[in-house]
């Protein structure tokens, strides 16, 4: 009778629901690892489940702003993977709780159970910034860093991919409004990079492949405008509309009063954050600590894009985009 002599590793991801973590998820099950997806709402993470084979994904409820809920997802766990963030602040999920004490949680409970930890960030995470966002993704690195002496930290510039909530979001609009707003006229330069190649970033942390104690920083082959995001992601979905410049005084008045809806299109701590520029660190590259450093072919947004905005073209898929 054929016995199992050694079980692959259970690798406990908070918030592998979300769309960056079906990704992660994947690519760990790919390697053979049992994943444990701990989300606030399991009843709706059901997704995630036909992600690896039969019993290799289960779904866990865990909190972050409930400590005991995190110690009970990371129990049997070998390794910690923390997902969890927010861009806008609504009810109970503020970004001090979520991102702050909630990654201070996740560090605690993987100290306490003596496991690695890989802990998402992102590029611009500054304890200096006047941005909430950016401050409190600073003070999670900081404790995932200052509590676990090996963790990982990793911080992508804008992540693209299916269901992203950057090109998708923008693509939505163009079907809609004959314009497009270009906050701050535009200028501010991101470098767009592939989920699929943050997912693997992730696997590879799980395998031990990935420096301790490190901050890598995630940017894919190409450095663009807000402006230049707009002109491609128009090309593809094959529609003409006008990019109008919201200069920063203007956009931050209208973020007063976007930011008060359900799901704000716009908020003034967003509007803070594209004031700077979102691409990957002189300092970075010199270290390494990039896809480029880890030898991850990086995938281009010319060659990703067009494989899910084609649903925003006029005509749906097998039509050529008309400019």
């Amino acid at each position: 009778m054929a016995t199992i002599s050694q079980r692959p590793k259970l690798v406990t991801v908070f918030g592998g629901s979300g769309f960056v973590g079906r990704h992660v998820v994947q690519a760990l099950t790919r390697r053979g690892y049992r994943v444990r997806v701990a989300c606030r709402n399991p009843h709706t993470a059901v997704h995630v489940l036909p992600l690896g084979g039969t019993g290799q994904v289960h779904t866990m409820q865990a909190n972050l702003r409930y400590r005991w809920s995190v110690d009970r997802a990371v129990d049997g766990a070998d390794h910690v993977i923390n997902l969890v963030g927010i861009l806008y602040e609504s009810g109970r999920q503020r970004f001090d709780a979520v991102q702050g004490f909630g990654a201070l949680a996740v560090a605690e409970a993987a100290r306490a159970a003596g496991v690695p930890l890989t802990q998402m960030s992102a590029i611009g995470a500054d304890p200096h910034s006047p941005s909430a966002y950016a401050r409190t993704k600073a003070e999670g690195e900081k404790a995932a860093l200052e509590t676990v002496k090996d963790a990982v930290v990793i911080r992508p510039s804008i992540i693209f991919g299916p269901e992203d909530s950057f090109f998708n979001r923008f693509a939505s609009m163009a079907r809609f409004s004959p314009f497009l707003p270009l906050i701050g006229g535009g200028h501010t330069r991101f470098q767009p990079v592939y989920v699929g190649d943050v997912a693997e970033v992730f696997a590879r942390a799980v395998d031990g492949r990935l420096e301790g104690g490190a901050i890598y920083e995630l940017g894919g082959p190409h450095v663009l405008t807000f402006r230049e995001c707009m002109e491609e992601m128009l090309e593809i979905i094959g529609r003409k509309r006008l990019l109008v410049s919201v200069p920063w005084p203007l956009a931050r008045l209208k973020a007063r009063f976007l930011g008060l809806l359900p799901k704000p299109l716009l908020t003034l701590d967003q509007v803070k954050l594209l004031e700077v520029d979102n691409v990957v660190s002189e300092e970075a590259k010199a270290g390494g600590y990039t896809l480029e450093g880890l030898g991850i072919a990086r995938h281009s947004i010319h060659a990703i894009l067009p494989t899910y905005l084609w649903a925003y073209r006029p005509s749906g898929q097998f039509t050529m985009p008309q400019m």
